[in-house]
């Protein structure tokens, strides 16, 4: 996947990051859960991290078909009708904006299990936990910008002002997270 990141051509790009990124914060959570033997909790934590950690890997994989779909319904075609054409378009950008919300939804669970596991997990992994914060924050950053960008509308559109509120809780939960430093 990295070296479709790197390649040229649009396809993977940020929506798959972001999933990826993600991904690595939910397996450092399962790693320091792991690492953290007197942790009670851990196994579910494990568990938890895990199903996030594969939620977000089909999504990446999702994000960047649906992104394809956008770049094929862009493509001029001599058949097509204009209001066809304008029809599919609609219909991949709503699959575009909806892959990246999804992500963003699935890294702020990543955000949260990791702050669950700097209050339990041993210190010699503490600085991985707080990574993974970092990470799974950031994702969830990438996937709003990217909602925004594929809906293209206004401002108060509820798909929007959902997305941004989902970000705004991962935002919380990471500083106050960070701040237990």
């Amino acid at each position: 996947m990295l070296d479709g990141l790197a390649a040229e051509g649009p396809i993977p790009a940020g929506g798959a990051a972001a999933a990826i990124s993600a991904a690595m914060a939910a397996s450092l959570v399962g790693m320091t859960a792991r690492s953290s033997p007197d942790w009670e909790g851990a196994g579910g934590v494990v568990a938890q991290a895990e199903v996030v950690r594969g939620r977000l890997m089909s999504l990446a994989l999702a994000d960047s078909e649906a992104y394809a779909r956008v770049l094929e319904a862009l493509r001029p075609e001599g058949d097509l009708a204009p209001d066809e054409r304008d029809l599919r378009l609609g219909f991949a950008l709503g699959r575009a904006a909806a892959l990246p919300h999804a992500i963003a939804e699935a890294a702020t669970d990543a955000v949260e299990l990791a702050a669950h596991a700097s209050e339990e997990c041993v210190g010699s992994v503490r600085g991985d936990v707080l990574a993974a914060v970092v990470l799974a924050e950031a994702a969830v950053h990438v996937a709003v910008h990217l909602v925004e960008i594929n809906l293209a509308t206004s401002e108060d559109d509820p798909r929007v002002l959902e997305i941004r509120a989902v970000a705004a809780h991962a935002a919380r939960v990471s500083r106050r997270t960070q701040g237990r430093t």
